[in-house]
């Protein structure tokens, strides 16, 4: 059974195998993960889709076209064995060997491997996805048959090799040839090691893509941002009272999310062209509210959509989130969850951020920022007060976006987040 590439979407035309989870030839459950594949969109598992011997025809680290085969399953004999069995089934060597064989070398490759008593995995392929080939067990042959019959050759080449590195200066040779050249000052030229202590790795598909749009929204946009704060200590005592009721009510301890979404699409209606987007000579308004929330993970940032957020309630929201993230731990996002969205929502809170100015997702025209809570002093009443308090930002495509919309939708997100009620009571 091969294991090919599955179909991500149109866009997709090319994975990256990122890491196998099982090794060449060992004995697999249905359904167990096989390898973790990435594309530029999103991070997936490949699930074994029998039960049986694995057999890997690309490696990991490698970018292939979709639909390539990576490897194959030899399904087992006895098709009637459960998944449990088959994972606890004793596979004699003789099974294995004779699996491998026919899984990674051609016919005629095989039958000489059989007549000469070579294993296959000490046979160097050169054919297509690591298959041995006639011309790879003769080469081994030869190569055996010539160093066995030349002792003498491979006493002259260690002795040749021995002479060679016994000429070579020795480090305390070289320390005294250098004590012995005249010291000068202006002449000295630093010394380096001769190698650093550097590692490099190729970018992931997710990575390249996340590079290309954030250069593109530097390039392409007349990207620009506003600041302002926003005293959230309302809409946290809103949240404890209600605390234990939506846990029982709805599974959700109601997080600060929601009350953000709700408050920029609160907005976005007073500010239509925060929720626009350019084409071509054209601006595009939308009339509807997919809400992209920005969540890191392991392989990068990638921005899963709440669709028509504006008919979500709290809870909903809520839980839409929570599902979002779990998805993302588990490879299980797809590629319906990431297309599309108006605007999006950033919290670099999460990670202790306390200020910065978040870049834009093209084609979508706006990002809000979100900052971690601080308790700082603030005048209220012409007393100064100590408040949880939040600095936000909202970056904008100058194009579209003026600077008195900018201003006048940041200072509405403040006002709905400051007096959290109606959006509680919508949700």
């Amino acid at each position: 059974m091969e294991i090919k590439i599955p179909e991500v979407g149109e866009s997709v035309h090319e994975a990256l195998v990122a890491k196998w989870l099982k090794n060449n030839g060992d004995t697999v459950s249905k359904d167990e993960t096989l390898c973790e594949i990435e594309t530029d969109k999103i991070t997936l598992d490949l699930n074994a889709e029998a039960s049986g011997v694995l057999f890997i025809q690309v490696t990991q680290g490698t970018t292939v076209p979709i639909g390539t085969v990576i490897g194959e399953i030899a399904v087992l004999a006895d098709a009637t064995l459960s998944s449990t069995s088959v994972a606890a089934a004793e596979i004699t060597p003789l099974q294995r060997d004779l699996a491998i064989r026919s899984t990674v070398s051609s016919p005629s490759a095989r039958l000489e491997m059989r007549t000469a008593g070579i294993h296959p995995e000490l046979v160097s392929a050169t054919g297509k996805g690591g298959r041995i080939l006639p011309d790879d067990v003769k080469g081994h042959i030869q190569e055996k048959l010539s160093w066995e019959s030349e002792p003498e050759s491979q006493a002259l080449a260690t002795d040749a090799l021995l002479s060679e590195a016994s000429q070579k200066p020795s480090a305390t040779t070289l320390t005294s040839h250098f004590d012995s050249v005249p010291s000068d000052s202006a002449s000295i030229v630093p010394s380096y090691p001769d190698t650093l202590n550097e590692q490099r790795t190729p970018l992931s598909p997710l990575r390249r893509k996340i590079a290309d749009r954030l250069l593109a929204a530097r390039q392409q946009t007349a990207m620009l941002t506003s600041f302002n704060e926003a005293d959230l200590g309302r809409v946290n005592h809103l949240r404890e009272k209600f605390r234990d009721h939506f846990i029982q009510r709805h599974g959700v301890k109601l997080g600060l999310m929601p009350f953000f979404v709700k408050a920029c699409v609160q907005a976005l209606k007073e500010f239509p062209a925060v929720n626009a987007r350019i084409d071509g000579n054209d601006i595009v308004y939308h009339n509807y509210y997919d809400i992209g929330i920005a969540v890191g993970a392991e392989k990068g940032l990638v921005v899963p959509i709440l669709r028509n957020a504006d008919q979500l309630r709290l809870f909903e929201i809520d839980k839409s989130i929570t599902d979002f993230v779990d998805k993302i731990q588990h490879n299980r996002l797809t590629i319906s969850d990431l297309e599309g969205g108006t605007f999006t929502i950033s919290n670099g809170g999460v990670y202790g951020s306390l200020l910065s100015t978040p870049i834009l997702n093209p084609p979508q025209s706006g990002v809000l920022g979100m900052h971690a809570i601080q308790e700082r002093p603030v005048v209220r009443d012409g007393q100064i007060v100590i408040r949880p308090m939040m600095y936000l930002a909202l970056s904008y495509d100058h194009r579209i976006i003026d600077g008195r919309e900018a201003v006048g939708f940041l200072r509405r997100v403040k006002e709905f987040v400051e007096e959290p009620e109606e959006l509680l009571l919508e949700g």
